[in-house]
This record gives C-alpha cells, sequence and structure tokens, in this order.
C-alpha cells in the first residue's frame, strides 16, 4: 500500500515546496530594517542605590594623546595595526539613585567636545524614566568638556536647573581663573573657556559647590582624591549594605592600552608622574577590593571590575540582565 501511493506523494510534496522555494530570480517580500539603537542607559543595584550608567557617545582616541617609552608607543602602534578598534572609546555618565536624591556623577560633553559625536546623556536620562529637571546633585570628578559639557547648553541655559554642581576647590580655582587661562599655552586655551562658559549659569544661581577635604556631601558617600589628571581630580565611591562603587573619573582613558600598561600617560594629564602614580596605586588596590568600577570611557555601559592580568590588569564588564534589580555579582574565584 505505502509503496503504490509514494510516488504520487513525493510529487505533491515537491510541488508543495516550490511554492515556498523560488528560483534565483523569484521577488520576495521586502524586510525593512530597524535602524534605531537600544535605549542608552544599563542600571543596576549596589545595596540600596540604584546606579544607571547614561551614554553621551563614543569615539577613538587618538594615539597620539598617549605618552609613553618608544617601545610602548611601538606596542600601542603595532596593536592598532592589528585591530583598529583598539583606541575606541565611550563617554558615560552615571546616575545615582539613593532614594532620598538623584545624583548625577559627571555629564558627558554636551555639544562642548567631539563634533557632534556626544551629546546624549539627557536623551539617555530620559530614556531611563527621569528628566534633567529632577536630578538634585551633579558630582563633577572635573572640569573637562566631556565630563562636564552636559551641564550647560552652548546659549548659557543650565541643563538641570535644580541641581547643585559640586567640585574639587582646587580644580574649579584652576580652570575658572582668568589669570592662569591667559598664560596658559594656546592649545589649553580651550579647555579654560569651555569650563567657564559650562559654569557660568550655575555661578549666576548659587549652584556652584567646591570641597576643599572629606566635607560630606551625600551620605554614604567618601571623597576620593585622585591626583595627576587635573589639580583637582576627584572620585566618589558610595557604598550601601556592604556593596561599593566608584566613580573613577579618568583614571583610564585607554582600557586596552592603560590597563596592561598602568605607565602610559595622556596629554591631557597635567602631572604626568602623578597620573601614573595614581593610577598605579588605584589599579592595585581595586584588584584586590570587591569594588565595582564607574569608568566614563571604558566601553559602555562602563560598568565592571578589575582583576590582575600578567604584568597589568584586565576588565570585567558587567554582565547584561534584564533584571534591573539584581546586584552586579562579583566573578566566580
Amino acid at each position: 500500500m505505502f509503496k503504490r501511493h509514494s510516488i504520487p506523494f513525493v510529487a505533491a510534496l515537491v510541488a508543495a515546496l516550490a511554492t515556498f522555494v523560488g528560483g534565483p530570480n523569484a521577488a520576495t517580500p521586502a524586510t525593512p530594517q530597524h535602524h534605531e539603537q537600544a535605549p542608552g542607559f544599563y542600571r543596576l543595584k549596589v545595596g540600596d542605590l540604584e546606579v544607571t550608567a547614561l551614554f553621551d557617545g563614543t569615539g577613538v582616541f587618538d594615539p597620539h594623546w598617549l605618552n609613553g617609552t618608544t617601545a610602548a608607543m611601538d606596542g600601542v602602534q603595532q596593536a592598532l595595526h592589528e585591530d583598529p578598534h583598539v583606541l575606541d572609546v565611550a563617554d558615560t555618565g552615571f546616575l545615582v539613585n539613593t532614594g532620598k536624591q538623584r545624583i548625577l556623577v559627571d555629564v558627558g560633553a554636551g555639544t562642548w567636545w567631539g563634533g557632534g559625536a556626544f551629546g546624549r546623556l539627557a536623551g539617555s536620562l530620559r530614556s531611563a524614566g527621569y528628566t534633567p529637571e529632577e536630578v538634585n546633585i551633579v558630582l563633577v570628578t572635573h572640569l573637562h568638556a566631556d565630563h562636564v559639557g552636559g551641564l550647560t547648553t552652548q546659549d548659557g541655559k543650565r541643563v538641570f536647573p535644580h541641581a547643585d554642581v559640586y567640585v574639587a576647590k582646587a580644580d574649579s580655582d584652576f580652570w575658572l581663573s582668568p589669570d592662569i587661562a591667559a598664560k596658559a599655552p594656546k592649545d589649553a586655551q580651550p579647555f579654560f573657556q569651555s569650563a567657564q562658559a559650562i559654569a557660568a549659569p550655575y555661578l549666576t544661581a548659587g549652584k556652584w559647590h567646591t570641597f576643599s577635604g572629606s566635607e560630606r556631601i551625600v551620605d554614604g558617600m567618601e571623597l576620593v582624591p585622585l591626583s595627576g589628571h587635573t589639580p583637582g581630580h576627584t572620585g566618589y565611591e558610595f557604598s550601601s549594605k556592604g556593596q561599593k562603587v566608584l566613580f573613577w573619573g579618568d583614571i583610564v582613558h585607554a582600557l586596552r592600552v592603560q590597563l596592561q600598561r598602568p605607565e602610559i600617560t595622556a596629554v591631557f594629564d597635567i602631572d604626568q608622574s602623578a597620573a601614573a602614580a595614581t593610577r598605579h596605586q588605584l589599579l592595585t588596590r581595586l584588584a584586590r577590593e570587591d569594588v565595582l568600577i564607574a569608568g566614563p570611557h571604558m566601553n559602555f555601559p562602563a560598568l565592571g571590575r578589575l582583576h590582575k592580568e600578567g604584568n597589568g590588569y584586565g576588565w570585567a564588564p558587567v554582565v547584561f540582565t534584564d533584571r534591573w534589580n539584581t546586584a552586579a555579582l562579583s566573578p566566580q574565584k
């Protein structure tokens, strides 16, 4: 019985399949592509704190902005030849919701740096469910435009109208000084000009505050002086329920270079020796401790942990999860 009906059955099957599988010139319905990317935020829990990374943009760190021995720089060029993405960087700000306050740590470049490659932080903040008007405090690691440009529009308007801005007095006194700016090299003039324009509306509104020691600004947060990059370069370490997150500013610009060779500095470091020494000391400590790191120029979401790797250090980024209230777990040892 089966053999007798098998040939007609196969013929019918082939005919049916032919209606689904056309020849090489068969027309297929157009499938539109969707060019929108996922919203630029990622959040997790650190104890009772909600920490949200806010994407501002991406760029490429110019190899000429790095300083090191001839051998080290030859190594960077060789690495770039093998992988042109070695110096890809991001710019990221972070929102800490304590349950009582909404605190930004650095705010990206806005329109003050990067020729349009940045300036997405405010949109990322809205995508994350917050508005600029809801921000209470902005903690600034230093006054370079890629960290504070998001504070102010080009026409002098405060992006965060209700926020009090806090920055180290040493940084504020340096970058906002007309006398120091006048004596600075020509190439450095834009750094002073942007810092002064960005700070101006907050100074006028009485919303600009400085600190010079271990003043308590936010409960559960400690100031971490990180000398070398700028006169008042400062990190902020938050603690909650035995967990910690450190916002380290510009300890690392080029993660795939400076983690393996911490002695390599950036031309933007005002004190090159101090910057290298601070990086070495901090990386050594963080590789031993269970501290989540928020690094603005690490690959988004710019959150992870350090571990020792050969003569340098390795970066273990947080693993994506759609359960926002899951703490960023330490790697299993």
